[in-house]
């Protein structure tokens, strides 16, 4: 049986995070991660990075091409009524911004720096259960080449997601998982045209939401509000492009078009398990909660929970202090919950809820105003857009 420190379930950013910050503490760990790295590597997901993210990659020395590539915003803009209203992020927060870099961005670098320095991960190597968590030696059971082996720990993290098997390693009695389900999906799709904005646009219409981001100065990341049970096949590019420009419309703007190089549907839903620990086993990012994308808080979540998780490890290992290991789900249950809330704030305020009528489209509007007049409003908006230091 293989042996490490802290075996690490998952290589997208809560289990790379986790493996570099556990390394510059000369702490060992492997990663299991049941995809290969090519689909790793591919897979589109967020692209704003809060600024409590971008300092610590800078500060483990991983952030030299998303200082080069990342494109920082000191602002957001709020979109309805045919009128655009920009949230000065910055002006707001003391200096603080976001940084718009995507999340298979993030992977390939925090995977080359890791290979590079010699580190274990193990790519299309799914675990398949995880035992003896209240134990002082957990196993990760993986199959692996065709062949299932197991991996000896002091420590499990489960970065795994919420489908994988770390989550369900602790029994159903001693957790429990809130949930909601909102009544809209994103249909996001990736265009190869330069972006019409400078900063993201997040617009509310009575046809429904849309959002404009991008990716690089050349790619722009488009979404607008469907049904959650929505199918792709609905959607041709001239309807998507026809809603786009209809949601995002004002005077004196225009939309660029271009081909569209990926689409995907994505349900909106919140989920928080409680506690994160059990025994030996520690759950980060998705494995504990998810977020609707409308905060863009699911990657800064995954590395915030990961930042609390490796500095208790760091105690343990260089003192056997044991009070940080204990209270990391209360922890990390701080800033989860505010982030939920932000999230369901966020989504609510943007979104045509099916079964709204006029009465409601006006209290979406007035709510709007107000975040966009009020200086308190405003600067709430902005110091949870681009990351609370403290919670």
């Amino acid at each position: 049986m293989e042996r490490t420190q802290v075996a690490i379930v998952g290589a997208g950013p809560a289990g790379l995070v986790l493996a570099h910050l556990l390394a510059a503490n000369d702490i060992e760990s492997v990663v299991l991660e049941s995809r290969s790295r090519d689909y790793v590597e591919r897979r589109i997901r967020a692209g704003v990075l809060e600024q409590g993210t971008v300092d610590l990659l800078h500060q483990l020395g991983l952030d030299e091409r998303l200082r080069r590539e990342g494109m920082v915003h000191r602002g957001i803009e709020l979109r309805f009524e045919g009128r655009s209203h920009r949230i000065p992020l910055s002006d707001l927060t003391g200096g603080r911004a976001i940084t718009v870099y995507g999340q298979q961005e993030v992977v390939k670098d925090l995977i080359e720096a890791r290979l590079n320095a010699g580190a274990q991960i193990l790519f299309s190597a799914e675990a398949i259960g995880v035992d003896e968590i209240a134990s002082e030696r957990p196993v990760v059971h993986y199959r692996y080449e065709g062949r299932v082996e197991s991996l000896e720990a002091d420590f499990v993290a489960g970065c795994d997601g919420s489908h994988g098997v770390c989550r369900s390693a602790i029994p159903t009695r001693e957790i429990q998982v809130f949930q909601k389900e909102y009544p809209v999906a994103w249909l996001g799709v990736l265009a190869a045209v330069a972006p019409s904005t400078e900063e993201l646009i997040y617009a509310y219409h009575e046809r429904g939401f849309a959002l404009h981001s991008m990716r690089t100065p050349e790619l722009s990341r488009l979404y607008v509000q469907c049904p959650p049970d929505d199918r792709l096949e609905n959607w041709s590019d001239d309807r998507i492009w026809s809603e786009l420009h209809q949601r995002f419309a004002m005077d004196g703007w225009s939309l660029a078009e271009g081909p569209l190089v990926d689409r995907s549907i994505t349900p909106m839903r919140s989920v928080i398990a409680e506690p994160m620990q059990r025994g030996r086993l520690f759950l980060a990012g998705d494995a504990a909660h998810i977020v609707p994308a409308t905060g863009a808080k699911g990657l800064n979540l995954a590395v915030s929970d990961v930042r609390v998780l490796a500095s208790a490890l760091d105690a343990w290992y260089r003192s056997g202090r044991t009070e940080l290991l204990e209270c990391y789900s209360s922890t990390c249950l701080r800033r989860v919950w505010r982030v939920e809330h932000f999230s369901w704030w966020m989504t609510s305020m943007l979104h045509r809820f099916e079964g709204e009528g006029p009465f409601e489209h006006r209290l979406h509007l007035s709510e709007l105003r107000y975040v966009c007049e009020s200086a308190a409003a405003a600067t709430s908006l902005a110091e949870n857009y681009v990351g609370l230091e403290q919670v």
